[in-house]
């Protein structure tokens, strides 16, 4: 199959999932582009793709958002990034490959375990986890499962969840890319695949948005999480 079109396809099943589920765009993205385009070029592709589709996702759920429910995740997440675009630059492919893919497997792993977590109140947690989602967020672009886990502990009803979440992956979409701006990662390469991501992003989210409420969430979740603990186990084989 031409990478072009490869890529087309990832993207699009990755952003039905986020427009779903609120999430699995770049948990699902990242663990088959990082394959076919090296990770030196897919995080900074993606950052690319996660903005856009950020930026039409809170939009679209604009009337749910919360801004106080994730500004300290956002303050915690900004100090990191730096943090992670340097280990993206400096250690060895191979390594960040095999970390990628055991970050898979442990959260899906997590999600299909049912655990209730118990409530969280202190403004730490917040700080504490958003640090940790920038630090892999900016390495990986799969910044998404601890703020998922706050959400979680914090009770967000589904639609707040959704919407926080757009939230809090916007500001740190736009960080993101003038972060791969700054460490000169905007390659050709990355510049080549951008249209075809643009319009599959576009069409996965008219897919999802539309299809939503046709789908047991319960089960695309489900499927979802396997699929990426398959791709986990993948990477760590490599």
């Amino acid at each position: 199959m031409p990478p072009a079109l490869s890529v087309f396809l990832i993207l699009f099943l990755a952003i039905f999932a986020q427009s779903v589920l609120g999430f699995g765009s770049a948990l699902i993205s990242m663990g088959v582009l990082s394959t076919i385009l090296g990770l030196q070029t897919a995080a900074p592709f993606f950052a690319l793709i996660a903005l856009a589709l950020e930026i039409i996702l809170v939009i679209y759920y604009r009337h749910a958002l919360n801004l106080q429910n994730v500004w300290k995740l956002t303050v915690g997440s900004l100090l990191a990034i730096p943090l992670g675009l340097y280990a993206l630059k400096t250690l060895p492919e191979h390594i960040t490959i095999t970390v990628l893919g055991v970050l898979l497997i442990a959260y899906a792993l997590y999600a299909l375990s049912g655990l209730q977590l118990p409530e969280l109140h202190h403004p730490a947690w917040a700080y504490s986890l958003g640090f940790l989602s920038g630090l892999i967020g900016s390495a990986y672009n799969t910044g998404g499962p601890p703020v998922i886990i706050y959400g979680n502990c914090r009770r967000w009803s589904p639609a707040e969840f959704k919407a926080n979440l757009q939230g809090f992956f916007l500001v740190n979409s736009i960080a993101l890319v003038i972060g791969h701006s700054l460490t000169q990662s905007y390659t050709p390469v990355v510049w080549q695949y951008l249209g075809v991501g643009l319009l599959a992003t576009l069409l996965g989210i008219l897919a999802g948005t539309r299809l939503d409420q046709f789908i047991n969430p319960t089960l695309f979740r489900k499927i979802v999480l396997w699929v990426l603990i398959g791709l986990g186990i993948h990477l760590v084989i490599l």
